[in-house]
């Protein structure tokens, strides 16, 4: 366990007896620092996409330099990537013999993985173009996209992909749904095409209120994961505040259900509902509060972190859960894009 969590948890069991007053915020501060420091300490021994997913965020949420090392070998990684399938879609058949082996190759190992790759694979070049629509938003975040050769080529083949088509099929949206809300922002911040309002309103759709709460464990969590990531991909993932107003029917639609937030929820998800009230400006909302405490109290004293819902502790697996509860716990109220790697990363 971390210093800063045996920190933590020897203030509160002398009931805060400091000489400067301690309260609740410093103690979830606190905790989050305390799992922080945990994944600091683990960093190089996670996965490079891991180290990435984790650097960005702490980035965004802080503006500290010393999360641009792993940022730009992020994005070294990524103009490579980049160039080789622009450099690819020169090639006729390109995008779909990647799209084969992508199915081929995606992750059968859990029933929701199993139903992704049933559904990608009957989506054509689907599988290849949003990959690709994914290392393109990331470029453009990075301030990389300008700085690669021939990338209109590949912004001219996602204007020819059957986009709307995919974002709004009910079948698509009942197992991806936080990937249909990106997509459709991507393709806007990209300049692509402009989906957000038919996905928002496919979405709507699919899932009426009164549907909600008849739905299972698996598809709740689905529409759950929606609904936030229709603001965190606004948001440009933790970049900049969103407009509440444009997204009131999304708060509106968490409120309601705080109290299945909290009992049916994953640590994850009630995560990211707590960062969609965050990003709004709504850090007063009572659900953020309670979502922070349930957070607090989820720390595994043993580990330092929270654990997955098996109980599982292991630092890879629960990289995702834990980076969401840190800028929860941490939320600072100002946010820093990028980080903007064009002159470190942007020669040709």
């Amino acid at each position: 366990m971390g210093k800063l969590f045996s920190l933590m948890i020897a203030l509160v069991l002398a009931g805060c007896a400091a000489i400067q007053p301690y309260d609740e915020r410093d103690v979830q501060r606190d905790a989050g620092l305390a799992i922080q420091e945990v994944y600091e300490g683990a960093l190089p021994t996670l996965s490079e996409d891991k180290q990435r997913h984790f650097a960005q965020r702490l980035y965004r949420l802080t503006g500290e330099q010393r999360w641009r090392a792993l940022n730009r070998a992020y994005g070294e990684r990524l103009k490579v990537r980049l160039e080789e399938d622009i450099v690819g879609l020169a090639e006729p058949g390109y995008a779909a013999a990647r799209s084969r082996a992508i199915v081929a190759d995606y992750s059968q190992s859990s029933a929701k993985q199993r139903a992704r790759r049933a559904m990608l694979g009957e989506w054509g070049e689907i599988p290849f173009a949003r990959g690709l629509l994914f290392r393109l938003v990331q470029a453009e975040y990075h301030g990389l996209l300008p700085t690669i050769e021939d990338h209109e080529r590949a912004l001219d083949y996602q204007a020819e992909v059957e986009w709307a088509a995919f974002l709004t099929d009910p079948s698509v949206i009942g197992i991806y749904a936080a990937q249909v809300a990106n997509y459709a922002y991507f393709l806007h911040q990209l300049g692509v095409m402009d989906l957000r309002r038919e996905v928002e309103a496919a979405f709507r759709r699919h899932y009426p209120p009164e549907r909600v709460a008849e739905l299972d464990d698996a598809e709740y969590h689905n529409w759950l994961y929606g609904l936030t990531h229709f603001v965190i991909a606004d948001s440009r993932y933790y970049q900049r505040k969103v407009d509440p107003e444009a997204h009131a029917w999304v708060l509106e639609a968490l409120a309601r259900e705080a109290d299945n937030i909290l009992a049916r929820a994953t640590a994850d998800i009630q995560a990211e509902v707590a960062l969609v009230f965050l990003l709004a400006g709504r850090e007063d909302h009572p659900l953020v509060g309670q979502v922070r405490e349930a957070l607090v109290a989820a720390i595994d004293p043993a580990s330092g972190i929270i654990p997955s819902p098996s109980g599982g502790v292991g630092l890879a697996g629960g990289e995702h859960r834990n980076v969401l509860a840190i800028m929860v716990l941490r939320w600072p109220g100002r946010l820093h894009p990028g980080p903007d790697l064009s002159d470190e990363v942007g020669g040709r």
